[in-house]
């Protein structure tokens, strides 16, 4: 049995990023913020008081690692068109989710971030907070379908002469 090729480690190196991003999605959405969200002005203590949670140190390094692997995974692997139509699939998917996200669901946390300083109401606070939470769980859902195919991408063979092996 030949070993594995350095495509093949971008490869899992990307899944596994990949894998921790989702399962921040999935922590994030769950636990903080139904918490954070839900009594805007007020529950922004969270993330400005003196212990403020500050979620945005692991988005800030998980996303450009996995912009990086998903790149160098995409480099190896041009060659190999099954993979690489796999992996720029997701790849495309992940880039349009990080754009949707620097246009809405970022600025959005700011305002959210802000809240205790304006003048709006409880009320309109929960609205506008389950509205992102709604449209967030949408984009936390494309994440997870878009997962498949990097996963998919591993069942393609490196090259036209090997033939998958099954276990």
């Amino acid at each position: 049995m030949k070993g594995l090729s350095l495509k093949t480690y971008s490869l899992f190196l990307s899944i596994i990023l990949w894998g921790v991003l989702i399962g921040g999605v999935v922590y994030s959405h769950m636990v903080y913020f139904p918490v954070y969200l839900s009594d805007l002005p007020d529950s922004s203590i969270l993330v400005t008081g003196k212990y403020a949670l500050h979620e945005e140190r692991f988005w800030m390094t998980v996303h450009p690692l996995l912009v990086l692997s998903l790149i160098v995974t995409t480099i190896l692997n041009w060659k190999f068109k099954p993979r690489r139509k796999l992996i720029l699939l997701s790849f495309g998917v992940y880039v349009l989710i990080l754009i949707v996200s620097s246009l809405y669901f970022i600025p959005e946390l700011i305002v959210f971030r802000q809240s205790a300083a304006s003048g709006i109401s409880a009320a309109d606070w929960l609205a506008r907070a389950n509205r992102w939470q709604y449209l967030s769980w949408i984009r936390g859902a494309f994440c997870i379908i878009f997962f498949v195919p990097l996963l998919g991408a591993l069942t393609r063979s490196e090259s036209k002469s090997e033939v998958p092996q099954t276990v």
